[in-house]
């Protein structure tokens, strides 16, 4: 799909209704510090700085279909506890949603709480009652999801194993599909044949290893898999994704397609396949073809693997991924002010860590390359500041820079450790450090806290400044005496 397409395309969805049914859970994520262990066992101390909690399943599946511009309708079952009413309160929060949740006080609403530090997750712990709904439970969430289903042009049916998904909630969604919707199911269950005429299932390579007793590694592998896989079942088709390698179509009478993905710099996995399962449903209800509808999965599902936690993924980064898979990776880290602000805002949502540091950086040498590895490794994400040709003139005087802003800006972001690079016209970068609002900034060790611009700032939001310490015999200044024969 070109860039036009795309456009089209999420034009297309734009309010259209899609059925979201399943095992709705609340994700929350904690993070922290880690500094050193415990002197009671050899585990990690964790300092506690922030907390996060977002819905998850069949509810981040639901959170997509609304970024993405559609409408939601979330049916499923929550406890009547703290944690439901936090759901609740996540949904009314959400534009594009309605609940048809289903609140049971027999039963804990299911959360997972991961502890991260540094970017990894240190532990996961799950609260949950994963037994099958059962009486008046079972015949509510089987009802919600009818009522959910209608006027909807697709119904996505999250099954976790979480309990919400019985098969009576299954025969509720497959007569809602006789109506005009189509069924896709993201199942973890060992059978796919539970899910009867279903339209599409959608497992994981892991899951569709599972399902049929066969491996997925290769495409002859995955070819095999899925035709098993519709050989046991009643669905229609069985679309696998398969990560970095994409996804892979299999379709009763037609064979099996594959659709490769792109590199992707990958943070966390974490809800990828919900908003696969989110942007696939969407385009279909809006009466997308199927090879628009899986490229449109494979895009969304790209852009919130380089997120932090349970992400969605919205329709100005899908369009600015595909820009950016268009462009050398360097050109796609240069960014004008107002995009900086944008991602960096974009990185502190997902509990990334920012960094900002900045200089004119004429002719990069061992030195810069130092400095800025150990800029890196204190965050998560490296903003590095440029002065432009007429600041570095002003500080540095005629004859400088050397090399032009376009060229000092494409070799820093040529640098892995570099993240994001733009460029300020003025002596200093405060207005910079002002937009981007960094959780670190960092200079060199010839400075001294106070005399760092911006400082006051990053420390009166709660952030700090490191000075990086500089390698002795490295500079701009003294590799041009050594070129022009000055050296003394």
């Amino acid at each position: 799909m070109d860039l036009a397409g795309l456009q089209k395309l999420l034009d297309a969805v734009v309010g259209a209704r899609v059925a979201c049914v399943g095992d709705v859970m609340v994700d929350r994520f904690v993070y922290g510090d880690v500094s050193r262990t415990s002197p009671e066992a050899p585990v990690p101390v964790l300092a506690l700085g922030r907390e996060t909690a977002m819905l998850g399943g069949a509810g981040n599946v639901a959170r997509n279909v609304a970024a993405l511009g559609g409408k939601a309708a979330l049916a499923g079952l929550i406890g009547d506890d703290a944690a439901g009413k936090e759901a609740l309160r996540m949904i009314s929060a959400e534009a594009g949603m309605e609940s048809h949740l289903i609140s049971d006080p027999g039963r804990p609403t299911t959360v997972k709480t991961r502890y991260v530090a540094s970017g990894q997750q240190l532990l996961r712990v799950d609260s949950e009652d994963a037994s099958p709904a059962v009486r008046d439970t079972e015949k509510k969430i089987a009802d919600s999801a009818r009522y959910a289903a209608e006027g909807a042009g697709a119904i996505l049916l999250s099954d976790y194993g979480k309990g919400a998904v019985t098969q009576k909630v299954i025969e509720a969604c497959l007569e809602a599909r006789a109506r005009g919707a189509v069924l896709i199911v993201d199942s973890k269950a060992r059978s796919f044949a539970r899910y009867g005429a279903a339209d599409i299932v959608k497992p994981n390579a892991s899951e569709l290893a599972r399902a049929t007793d066969l491996p997925t590694e290769t495409d002859e592998e995955v070819e095999a898999a899925l035709k098993h896989a519709l050989e046991l079942s009643r669905c229609k088709a069985v679309l696998v994704t398969r990560a970095a390698k994409g996804m892979s179509l299999a379709v009763r009478g037609e064979g099996v397609r594959h659709y490769p993905g792109r590199p992707r710099e990958v943070f966390d996995v974490s809800g990828a396949g919900d908003t696969a399962l989110a942007a696939l449903g969407l385009a279909l209800a809006a009466g997308q073809s199927m090879d628009d509808a899986v490229s449109f999965a494979l895009l969304a599902s790209g852009v919130v693997v380089g997120k932090a936690g349970t992400a969605t993924a919205t329709p100005r980064e899908l369009v600015e991924a595909e820009i950016a898979a268009h462009l050398a990776p360097a050109e796609a880290k240069l960014a004008s002010p107002a995009q900086m602000a944008q991602q960096a805002a974009d990185w502190r949502k997902q509990g990334l860590k920012v960094g900002f540091t900045n200089g004119c950086f004429d002719i990069l040498h061992k030195g810069h390359v130092a400095y800025l590895a150990q800029a890196r490794a204190w965050c998560d994400r490296l903003i590095v500041a440029v002065n432009s040709d007429a600041s570095v003139r002003a500080l540095k005087g005629e004859g400088r820079p050397v090399n032009d802003l376009e060229s000092r800006a494409m070799v820093l972001a040529g640098l892995a450790g570099v993240d994001l690079v733009t460029a300020f016209d003025e002596d200093t970068p405060l207005k910079l450090i002002e937009a981007a609002r960094p959780d670190v900034l960092i200079k060199g060790a010839d400075y001294t806290v106070e005399g760092v611009v911006g400082h006051e700032l990053v420390q009166g939001w709660g952030g700090e400044v490191k000075l990086a310490p500089l390698v002795d015999g490295y500079s701009t200044t003294a590799a041009i005496a050594r070129m022009t024969g000055k050296d003394t």
